[in-house]
């Protein structure tokens, strides 16, 4: 805990932070990638996941006010394009809308964030806080679960077509574009921890950020696993197909 990492030691540690936390391995997503929820099930997950997918520019705007380096400005603002687009009818958030609409939701209420589970609004709440509130490499650091995402969209997207006749390929446009972003993004924030964190306590202090972020995406999980899968308690105000 005292001695300093070599950058790749830091590197592995992180990378280790995933190989143990990262939400691939809960069991609503195991299900999900196997084709075997039933159609509520894949719904009130694309309804909940859409609030996180929401509330990422407004996290990284939250980040980018924080920066004073123009370089790491322009660096950042790009994942905010890539979310809210250039223009209306673009980028990832309208593409999660289209997941949505192929699902029979309409869009007035995904967009108001009706139909929430309570724990799902809690915890990507306190990750918004979290890169608001936190030092600007622990900010940064919370960002890296995206070294782990490309294998767990691959799976995710093949597995949904193979086991969901009511997904299209086309409902699904929304990852195509992350196995691009995603590694991209990754690459520059590790990069930036790896050359900003000097001393073992901001070397702790960038694993712990990660850990929470895992530990963000793994609650949110836990919230629709228990809902709408066992023991199917749906709590009050959230959807109920």
């Amino acid at each position: 805990m005292n001695a300093i990492m070599s950058p790749d030691e830091l590197e592995a540690a992180l990378r280790a932070v995933g190989a143990a936390r990262y939400h691939d391995k809960h069991p609503f997503h195991r299900l999900l990638h196997a084709g075997k929820l039933n159609e509520t099930q894949v719904r009130a997950w694309a309804l909940n996941r859409y609030y996180y997918q929401a509330k990422i520019p407004a996290k990284d705007a939250t980040l980018l006010a924080r920066l004073e380096d123009p370089a790491l400005r322009r660096a950042w603002r790009q994942r905010i394009v890539d979310h809210d687009g250039e223009r209306e009818g673009d980028g990832g958030i309208e593409r999660w809308l289209k997941l949505t609409d192929a699902l029979g939701f309409e869009r007035d209420y995904v967009i108001a964030g009706r139909g929430l589970l309570p724990a799902t609004r809690f915890a990507v709440d306190a990750y918004v806080r979290f890169v608001g509130e936190k030092p600007l490499l622990d900010a940064i650091a919370s960002s890296l679960t995206e070294m782990f995402s490309p294998g767990i969209i691959r799976d995710r997207v093949a597995g949904m077509l193979a086991g969901y006749d009511f997904v299209s390929k086309e409902a699904l446009a929304y990852f195509d574009k992350r196995l691009t972003q995603a590694p991209r993004d990754a690459d520059f924030a590790l990069d930036y921890v790896k050359r900003e964190a000097r001393r073992p306590d901001q070397q702790q202090a960038a694993i712990a950020a990660l850990t929470f972020k895992c530990d963000v995406l793994w609650a949110q999980l836990d919230a629709l696993y228990f809902a709408y899968v066992e023991p199917g308690l749906v709590p009050p105000g959230a959807w109920v197909p």
